[in-house]
């Protein structure tokens, strides 16, 4: 079944996560100019719908807006069955062929318990260099000491993906922006993983609640690996694409390269990833 664009905004309109939906806007192709777009990438998440059904058309798509790569959500563990069906190197063949590469994917805590041997060998199937833990397995209320229950396991878990030549990473979503007491989870996350193991992939999402990304990258230089890139209106209080809302990105770019980011992904509603890929390709 080939993707088309008009199939792509009316099919998978369901952004999670901190992405809020914003009304349609046309999603119409206008083109880039590829000479101009730098390796900006996109995570998989928002868009999975369109991805199974399509795999190969909406990486092509994807690619055609200007992207660069993709960040993968693992399908063994996120119950992909028909990607799962792939071995990594075919999967790299039809992202490759697609005009995109991989170097990033997202894995839930259990796989990489139960199947860590079985994802870093698909991992190094597809030339991937990260392996990011998505959530940490633990619920939202969740006390400090749970929080570093989970550093524990994944310090040992990035053990084995350094000796692989894989860097192991921690993604963060709002909750780890919540207090217990007066101690900020994020700020307990960076003093219990051992920062020659594990970096972080910073959500800037967070900043609709008040946590710049810029000021974390300078408070921890060489902390970082990747950053899910989004953009905020206060004045919509609302999502909006990259460049249209209140992120300073000329000081967030400045910044990561003090936190050490490699790489960073757009992770929004469907219909923002034309735009946003403008405006980061003219950057």
């Amino acid at each position: 079944m080939k993707t088309t664009r008009r199939d792509f905004l009316r099919t998978s309109g369901m952004a999670l996560g901190s992405a809020a939906l914003l009304p349609s806007s046309g999603f119409g192709f206008t083109g880039i100019n590829k000479k101009t777009v730098k390796s900006y990438g996109f995570q998989i998440w928002t868009i999975r719908e369109k991805l199974l059904e399509d795999f190969s058309g909406t990486l092509k798509m994807m690619a055609g807006l200007g992207y660069k790569e993709v960040e993968m959500c693992s399908p063994l563990g996120y119950g992909f069955k028909e990607l799962n069906k792939m071995s990594g190197s075919e999967m790299r063949t039809i992202i490759e062929d697609a005009g995109l590469k991989c170097t990033s994917s997202h894995f839930n805590k259990a796989e990489l318990q139960e199947s860590l041997d079985n994802r870093i060998e698909w991992a190094e199937q597809l030339g991937m260099k990260q392996i990011i833990l998505s959530h940490p397995g633990i619920s939202k209320d969740s006390s400090l000491d749970d929080y570093k229950k989970a550093c524990e396991e994944l310090n040992k878990i990035a053990e084995k993906t350094n000796a692989a030549g894989i860097v192991a990473g921690y993604h963060n979503h709002h909750q780890e922006f919540e207090k217990r007491g007066d101690v900020l989870i994020y700020d307990t996350l960076l003093e219990e993983l051992d920062p020659d193991l594990v970096k972080m992939q910073f959500q800037v999402a967070v900043v609709n609640i008040g946590y710049i990304a810029a000021d974390y990258f300078r408070k921890h230089p060489g902390r970082f690996i990747s950053a899910h890139l989004a953009d905020w209106s206060k004045e919509k209080e609302a999502s909006v694409p990259i460049g249209q809302g209140n992120v300073d990105w000329d000081d967030f770019f400045k910044a990561a390269k003090v936190g050490g980011v490699k790489n960073f992904f757009v992770e929004m509603a469907p219909e923002t990833f034309e735009e946003s890929a403008r405006f980061l390709s003219g950057l």
